[in-house]
C-alpha cells in the first residue's frame, strides 16, 4: 500500500524507484499501466488525470519490460512485433527496434535469422538474449514512455552488461520509469526515489543520495556499489 505518495516526472527524462521487497515498486508500476484506479489522489500525465483519459489511447504510448519475459512458439519476426495493430506490422519498424535492443546482430547470425523459431517459452535462446527480444517487442512500437520493472534482476553478470547498455539506448528521448533491485542499473537516473513502506523516504540523485548516507547509502552498500 502507498501512503502521500506524490512524485513528478519530467518529460525524457530516467527515473528509478528503488527500495526493500514490499515498499510499493511493483504497485507503481500496475498504477501507470493502469491495471487498477487509486482508491484515493490522482494520475495525472500532463495536466490531465488518467481517469479522463481513453486507456486504449494512453496505452499505445506505453510499454513494458518486466523481469519475467515472456516468448511465444513463433518466429523471432513473430515475437517481436507481437502487439503491433494488424496491418501495421513493419519489416523496417522491426529491424530498427533490434539495432536499438542490440539484438540484430545476434538473430541476423542465426540460420534461419528473423524465422527462427522461439520455441515454447523461448527456451532456445539465453536469459539475456531473451530479455533484448523483449526489449525489441517494446520499441517496435516506438513508445513515449517506457517502463522496466526489474528488468535486469534474472540476469547473471555478463548478461547483464549487455542488456544494461540495450536498456540504456531504449531510453533516449523517451520518459522512462525504473524498478530496480540491481542499483547498478539506475545508478545514472534523473532522479532515484527511494520507498519503504509505501512512502518516499529519500529521493536525488546517485552521488546525492549517497553522501547523505541514508537508506540508499545502506543499500548500496550491501550490493557492494562504490
Amino acid at each position: 500500500m502507498l501512503h502521500d505518495l506524490s512524485f513528478h516526472v519530467p518529460q525524457g527524462q530516467r527515473i528509478a524507484i528503488v527500495g526493500p521487497s514490499g515498499s510499493g515498486k511493483s504497485t507503481i508500476i500496475s498504477l501507470l499501466e493502469r491495471f487498477y484506479q487509486p482508491s484515493k489522489g490522482h494520475l495525472l500525465i500532463g495536466s490531465v488525470p488518467f481517469s479522463n483519459t481513453d486507456i486504449d489511447t494512453y496505452r499505445d504510448h506505453v510499454s513494458l519490460v518486466s523481469q519475467d519475459t515472456q516468448l511465444f512458439d513463433g518466429t523471432v519476426r513473430d515475437n517481436i512485433l507481437l502487439g503491433v495493430p494488424a496491418g501495421e506490422e513493419s519489416e523496417e519498424k522491426m529491424l530498427k527496434a533490434a539495432r536499438e535492443a542490440h539484438i540484430h546482430d545476434f538473430i541476423t547470425s542465426l540460420p534461419e535469422g528473423y524465422s527462427t523459431p522461439c520455441g515454447r517459452k523461448g527456451t532456445l535462446f539465453s536469459g539475456g538474449q531473451r530479455q533484448r527480444l523483449a526489449i525489441a517487442r517494446a520499441l517496435v512500437r516506438d513508445p513515449s514512455i517506457l517502463l522496466l520493472d526489474e528488468a535486469t534482476s534474472a540476469l547473471d553478470t555478463e548478461s547483464e552488461g549487455v542488456v544494461k547498455k540495450a536498456l540504456k539506448d531504449a531510453s533516449v528521448g523517451r520518459t522512462v520509469i525504473a524498478v530496480a533491485h540491481r542499483l547498478s542499473t539506475i545508478r545514472d537516473a534523473d532522479c532515484i526515489y527511494v520507498l519503504v513502506k509505501g512512502r518516499i523516504v529519500e529521493s536525488g540523485t546517485h552521488d546525492e543520495l549517497t553522501r547523505e548516507r541514508g537508506v540508499y547509502w545502506g543499500m548500496c552498500q550491501r550490493q557492494n556499489l562504490d
